[in-house]
């Protein structure tokens, strides 16, 4: 894992033992992170909770996101099977994406319907 020339860079690699892109991983991390601690703590005590709960749900959703990322972007990876992906599928997961959205927005919004 560490490399032998004597830099201090880590590479990530699959199970396979396959060198791995970090930067995917880095940037849902990175977004998990800000995601989390931004509106988490605040909803969170919206909804009843106490600081402490409210920071321990935001930690626990941000380590779980973080440990999906892992298994998905670093760890079942298949860097072999890199290839060009039909604008359909593309397509497909945009509008997934926009869906998944929507729906995290509705779930923002209901602290202000339980009033």
């Amino acid at each position: 894992m560490f490399p032998r020339d004597g830099s201090a860079a880590v590479r990530l690699t699959n199970a396979r033992g396959q060198p791995v892109d970090p930067v995917p991983f880095l940037v849902v991390c990175s977004l998990a992170f800000l995601v989390s601690y931004s509106y988490g703590p605040i909803y969170c005590m919206e909804l009843g909770f106490s600081l402490p709960a409210a920071l321990g749900i935001s930690t626990g959703v941000f380590v779980l996101t973080s440990t999906l990322a892992f298994r998905r972007l670093v760890w079942t990876t298949r860097p072999d099977l890199r290839g060009e992906i039909a604008a359909e599928e593309r397509l497909r997961g945009i509008v997934y994406a926009a869906l998944v959205a929507v729906a995290l927005l509705g779930l923002l919004a209901l602290p202000l319907l339980v009033e």
